[in-house]
């Protein structure tokens, strides 16, 4: 036994510096391993030079820095647990924290999360706040919130994951969400508190309800021209190579739809416009966000290297464009290995 225990330990040890190595090697070359379901904020430092954060479905949720869009810094978590304490408590099982949403409001980053485990329809939305949002700030110290949204299949006929905060033109705080099940809702949050309004009603946005699997998730909502253009991503999210994720989008001129495609199809009845899908080298590309700045728009998603699946999700960088009927389009990745 003596002499095997120290060969397991070097395994496991070898193993451990292999991943580490291969996420270090992705995040030098601009790829960034390990970055599941990823929102993006810019914020300028005291030289007055441009930061991108990025935080990424995990345990205790993932933090990244750049300052180009291309080499990343692991920062480490957000939350010293895995999942906070009151959210364990809500979902048994549960022991990371999906698809952060990070934005920044009236002086505050607002981090809103999903706790849940695969398939299930119990499901938390929480919420986190902080004043600063780089770890080496004096100021640097999550606040969390606790529970905005729940699900459960006796409550509800939703899933409560895959948050998303917007405020409209009109300055409302809208908050979308949903996963499977009856599609993607929204409601209307009190600034004050980030959680739904008194009486706010909950209304639908988006569906697939000839799918079998009723597979829509992963709400983002931008405005853009006179529109609001809600983005969606369809089908498997996780399965490596054989991935089908892929995002549509559809525009309202009401931040609380009706949502239609360039077909004129409703979202609501199954209708979306591609944006992106998968190709032989990246699959299931989805779950996606929007980085609008003076120098332009990039959609931010996950997808999985074919030539590389042990990365798993990895962070994608993409400009965004706008064709002249007035639909967003795509181009190639800014860093590839």
């Amino acid at each position: 036994m003596n002499r095997i225990v120290p060969k397991v330990v070097l395994l496991l040890l070898a193993s451990v510096l292999s991943c580490t190595a291969s996420a270090q090697r992705f995040a030098r070359e601009g790829i960034l391993a390990g970055a599941a379901d990823p929102t993006i904020v810019a914020v300028e430092n005291k030289q007055g030079q441009t930061e991108y954060y990025v935080v990424a479905t995990g345990r205790g949720v993932r933090l990244y820095k750049s300052t180009d869009l291309k080499k990343w810094k692991y920062l480490g978590r957000v939350f010293e647990n895995n999942v906070p304490e009151w959210a364990r408590r809500a979902v048994p099982g549960s022991n990371g924290i999906w698809a952060p949403d990070l934005s920044y409001h009236n002086g505050l980053y607002y981090m809103y999360y999903s706790v849940s485990t695969f398939g299930s329809q119990r499901s938390v939305i929480g919420l986190a706040v902080n004043k600063a949002i780089d770890p080496e700030s004096p100021d640097y110290k999550w606040e969390d919130r606790g529970l905005v949204i729940e699900s459960s299949p006796e409550t509800t006929n939703f899933n409560a994951i895959d948050p998303a905060l917007l405020v409209d033109e009109q300055g409302r705080w809208l908050l979308y969400w949903g996963s499977f099940w009856t599609g993607l809702k929204v409601v209307e949050v009190d600034p004050a508190t980030g959680k739904p309004k008194p009486d706010a009603e909950i209304q639908p946005i988006a569906a697939r309800p000839n799918h079998p699997a009723h597979a829509i998730e992963a709400a983002y909502v931008i405005f853009h021209d006179g529109y609001y253009y809600l983005f969606v991503s369809w089908d498997s999210c996780c399965d490596g190579a054989d991935s089908t994720y892929r995002v549509l989008v559809g525009r309202s001129r009401e931040a609380t739809g009706p949502f239609v495609d360039a077909d004129g199809k409703p979202m609501l009845e199954g209708g979306g416009t591609l944006v992106i899908e998968s190709s032989e080298r990246w699959r299931g590309p989805g779950h996606n966000c929007v980085l609008t700045t003076d120098e332009g728009q990039w959609m931010v998603h996950h997808t999985y290297d074919m030539q590389n699946l042990r990365a798993q999700r990895i962070l994608q960088i993409r400009p965004m464009t706008w064709t002249e009927q007035g639909w967003p389009k795509v181009g190639e990745p800014v860093a590839t290995p």
